[in-house]
């Protein structure tokens, strides 16, 4: 067997690809704090794991659940990590508490407000439920956030339809700032977005809180926002955008809100940043899952290609003719390969 990613193979047999694909070809921070949180809860061995690496072989144990730490000890995304370890933990043979250490409002990854207020009740639709206590927010550079995540495994994922967006019927959001950064940045951040969406649709009201992070939750300084829009049918879809020094706050809000509006046009029923999240559950879940989206990520399309390699579940993609032709419209369903928890 050669000493490759893709000869390892899990304890059912199901071919392994490499973890952790990243861009630059290489094991950064959040990535190797990952793979080590998924080596400890099921006992495996990480051949290769360290920073920089380009390479690395992992043999998992049984998923065994317990008590966990992950601290990337930079920015490192503490919702990424979340994103590594959630599939393992469903199907683990008891709860687990994990301990995820890093960035909550990080580039390049889903703050942590999307994470409570989007991915976690859509995903909770394949039956299950988890506890996201958010202990510390932590920002870039420094990171130094922490979040709790307290889960109970499944014996079966439940497939989920996602084919009706319904019409809007509330949109809300939060604008904070953090640490040495005035309020009225939150305030500046929220009006420009409200402003925006207004153009757009006139006759909702937009309600977006501005915050001031407590000291002694937040560490370093750090500011963003996001804006969530509800539709009838409980479709969530969403636009966030962070500070940075020399950005102006109306520039962030305005960001967030044109993000927000770019979903709402597709007509999808999830935005851009869920639609890859949900594929790993979709491969999983027990059926048929379908969900309508706008145009495939390159990041769904990469999820497919592994999901479909680690797993037997298979996918298809449809772009929707029959709806306005101007719109970019897709059916995104899965034969989940049912995975069955052996410990339950």
């Amino acid at each position: 067997m050669e000493n490759r990613p893709e000869s390892c193979k899990f304890q059912d047999g199901l071919n392994a690809a490499p973890l952790a694909p990243v861009n630059s070809g290489e094991v950064l921070p959040q990535h190797l704090s990952g793979l080590e949180i998924i080596r400890d809860l099921c006992e495996g061995k990480l051949e290769g794991g360290e920073i920089g690496s380009t390479e690395i072989t992992f043999t998992p144990g049984k998923i065994k659940g317990g008590t966990h730490i992950a601290d990337t000890k930079t920015a490192g995304s503490v919702c990424l990590l979340m994103q590594v370890a959630m599939p393992c933990v469903l199907f683990a043979a008891s709860p687990s508490e994990l301990h995820l250490k890093g960035g909550t409002n990080a580039e390049m990854a889903p703050q942590i407000d999307y994470t409570v207020m989007v991915f976690k009740p859509i995903v909770e639709k394949f039956n299950f439920t988890f506890n996201c206590d958010i202990k510390k927010r932590g920002y870039y550079p420094q990171g130094g956030g922490e979040v709790v995540v307290q889960m109970s495994p499944v014996k079966v994922l439940s497939p989920i339809n996602l084919t009706e967006r319904g019409t809007v019927t509330k949109i809300y959001g939060r604008a904070f700032v953090a640490g040495a950064l005035p309020i009225k940045l939150a305030k500046d951040m929220a009006a420009a977005a409200v402003r925006c969406i207004r153009k757009e649709i006139r006759d909702l009201y937009i309600n977006i809180q501005p915050v001031r992070e407590p000291d002694d939750q937040a560490f370093g300084t750090g500011s963003g926002i996001i804006v969530v829009a509800e539709t009838s049918t409980g479709c969530l879809l969403a636009g966030s955008s962070l500070g940075k020094r020399g950005k102006n706050s109306d520039k962030v809000g305005i960001e967030a809100a044109e993000i927000l509006l770019r979903n709402l046009k597709h007509g999808g029923t999830v935005d851009d940043s869920l639609q890859d999240q949900l594929i790993i559950f979709m491969a999983l879940a027990k059926g048929v899952s379908r969900v309508k989206s706008g145009p495939i990520t390159l990041h769904t399309q990469t999820a497919i290609h592994f999901a479909e390699q680690l797993t037997k579940a298979k996918f298809t993609v449809t772009k929707l003719e029959e709806e306005v032709p101007s719109k970019d419209t897709y059916i995104i369903e899965c034969q989940g390969m049912g995975m069955i928890n052996p410990n339950l």
